[in-house]
């Protein structure tokens, strides 16, 4: 059984975490295209993760709601990173994906995202990384059969 001091130690970090990843990925946004939301870069991950994705499985997969997806996919259709298609399993839904140019910049973003973790996590050990991102995984998987913890609902979630 968790500790109540450890649980309000883990829930303050988590807290930093999430607000400093939510301006790091605003950022991340802001290099692709100063329209987009910091919410369309984790969106562009994971269309780009699954090689295409209805926008129901987007919304369901992230924790936010299919108006908020559909928004932020027409910005980013509008914007030249993403085209829809039907889905040749069923004609009545459309499969997002990348374009060749989406595919660039969102593998142009990714590079200094992998330089920021490599110089942030510089004086760690591969077997430390490795474990944090074991347990980060353990958490995500809690918070996908649970929904998202209390207070966290709508935000960004890291492609897994």
């Amino acid at each position: 059984m968790v500790s109540p001091g450890a649980a309000d130690h883990l829930e303050r970090e988590l807290a930093v975490l999430l607000r400093r990843a939510r301006g790091f990925s605003g950022q991340l946004a802001r290099d692709l295209h100063p329209d987009l939301e910091p919410g369309a870069y984790g969106l562009l991950l994971r269309v780009m993760a699954e090689g295409g994705s209805r926008a129901t499985d987007l919304a369901s997969y992230l924790g936010i709601g299919k108006p908020t997806v559909s928004r932020q996919l027409a910005t980013l259709e509008r914007l030249g990173l993403i085209e829809r298609t039907r889905d040749a399993e069923d004609a009545r839904a459309q499969v997002v994906r990348l374009t060749d140019s989406g595919r660039e910049q969102v593998e142009r973003v990714q590079e200094v995202r992998r330089a920021h973790f490599h110089e942030r996590l510089a004086g760690w050990s591969d077997d430390d990384v490795e474990l944090l991102a074991g347990l980060l995984g353990r958490l995500n998987d809690l918070t996908t059969s649970g929904g998202a913890p209390e207070g966290e609902g709508g935000g960004e979630a890291a492609p897994r």
